[in-house]
């Protein structure tokens, strides 16, 4: 009997091919990337028909001779749709004008580099506020502008500044002086490992030397960036009569606190008419706190709306708003010399609102908040109760010196959720005794 063994054939997929070196041809028309109403277009027509680049023409002086140069149409157009965009990197704006079309078709396919954009940038201080006020112009001309309401408020912004080169100044003194002790001793290290008469130690000491000489280096130019910024600049001044920290990076930014912590940078304040949200004033200071800032911003927006063609006396009796962070003598004062019409609450405003009456954070008068006096403790188990029964247990402990000791309770997170006392309870607080 003879078997015969008939095998099927395993179906196979079909994908569709592809090959990676065929060319391919797309037709994009830039001028259609610029659509009426989007933000881009509205930078087109404001910068190609309504801006004045005259001030921009003094610097190129390659009409015979040199290499063309971008257009400053070109730059600020992509300058303001990346800072509109979030992109405040030279080199992210670099990459945006090869890869984002729309960038592309406000470049009008140019590809200005970084280093391009980053001088055009930093040349631009004189030109900012006639451009700014262009900009303003156009606004009123289109009755985006009402002039009868304003408002003030403020951001805070990094900046690029370390707060390892920050200080008062005798603080500096000793930096740069222990840098320059530090290189003396690397120094005399050198000369020690060079005067040795074997030779297999000196060989083995070749590689350290070599750091040694990199470290001696980079500690002189740290010393000498410091001694030039100390024979610059003196003591910085605050706005008690004391001296406060100077940066050697950047002295006019400050310390200020935030939400998200303390962070190194300036405080951006924009003043804006009540019609559509126009900015009509714009300044950074180096300082966090709001007190001082009502004068220079209203003094600022005065001169931005003479110069579209309003009268000197164009914000009297305007009304305008701040929030509780601009309540202070300094700033009321200004209002009032200003003649304006404002509205700063104080910081304590909530506790005369009815609508917050009912609300116990806001009651008036105001409950203190609990202190330590209100929490009892158990010393045979260390830990204290609040006022509402909860217990709070040690969860740290830590010596803090001359025979200080500070201890840390906290309650569950249960019982804190609903409790009555929870607006007035300490919080973060660690209760601290000897032992």
């Amino acid at each position: 009997m003879i078997f015969t063994y008939i095998g099927l054939e395993k179906a196979m997929a079909k994908y569709k091919p592809y090959d990676y070196s065929q060319r391919v041809m797309i037709s994009v028309s830039l001028e259609d990337q610029l659509a009426p109403g989007t933000l881009e277009f509205a930078i087109q027509t404001l910068v190609e028909d309504r801006m004045d680049m005259a001030g921009f023409e003094d610097r190129y002086q390659n009409d015979e001779t040199g290499r063309m140069a971008y257009d400053p149409k070109i730059l600020l157009k992509v300058v303001l749709l990346g800072y509109a965009r979030g992109l405040v990197s030279s080199r992210k704006m670099e990459q945006a004008c090869r890869e984002n079309v729309t960038f592309m078709a406000l470049a009008c396919g140019q590809r200005p580099d970084h280093s391009t954009i980053v001088a055009f940038v930093s040349s631009m201080q004189d030109e900012i506020v006639p451009l700014f006020r262009d900009v303003l112009l156009v606004c009123e001309d289109s009755g985006l502008l009402g002039g009868t309401f304003f408002a003030l408020d403020g951001c805070k912004l990094p900046s690029n500044a370390s707060q390892e080169w920050s200080g008062k100044i005798s603080d500096l003194v000793r930096k740069k002086e222990k840098m320059e002790e530090r290189v003396t001793e690397l120094l005399r290290r050198q000369v020690e490992v060079d005067q040795k008469d074997n030779e297999d130690e000196k060989d083995q000491d070749i590689f350290k030397g070599v750091n040694r000489t990199r470290q001696m280096e980079r500690l002189k130019e740290k010393a000498e960036r410091i001694r030039q910024f100390l024979k610059e600049n003196g003591a910085k001044i605050g706005r008690t009569g004391k001296e406060v920290k100077s940066k050697v990076t950047d002295n006019e930014s400050a310390n200020m606190m935030t939400s998200h912590g303390v962070v190194q940078g300036y405080n951006g304040q924009a003043m804006v008419d009540g019609k559509f949200q126009v900015i009509v004033h714009g300044e950074a200071f180096g300082e966090g706190q709001d007190h001082y800032h009502v004068s220079p911003m209203v003094e600022g927006a005065k001169e931005n709306w003479e110069a579209i063609g309003h009268a000197q006396d164009c914000l009297e009796g305007k009304v305008w708003v701040a929030d509780s962070n601009y309540s202070s003598p300094g700033n009321l004062e200004a209002c009032q010399k200003a003649k304006l019409d404002a509205y700063i609450p104080d910081n304590n405003f909530r506790t005369r609102d009815p609508r917050l009456a009912t609300q116990e954070r806001w009651k008036f008068p105001r409950r203190k908040r609990l202190g330590l006096d209100d929490f009892q403790y158990g010393e045979d188990r260390d830990e204290y109760v609040c006022p509402s029964g909860k217990v709070l247990h040690r969860i740290a402990k830590k010596a803090m010196g001359y025979g200080e000791i500070r201890r840390r309770y906290v309650a569950n997170r249960e019982d804190c959720l609903n409790c009555d006392f929870r607006a007035r309870c300490l919080m973060g607080t660690e209760m601290g005794g000897e032992e």
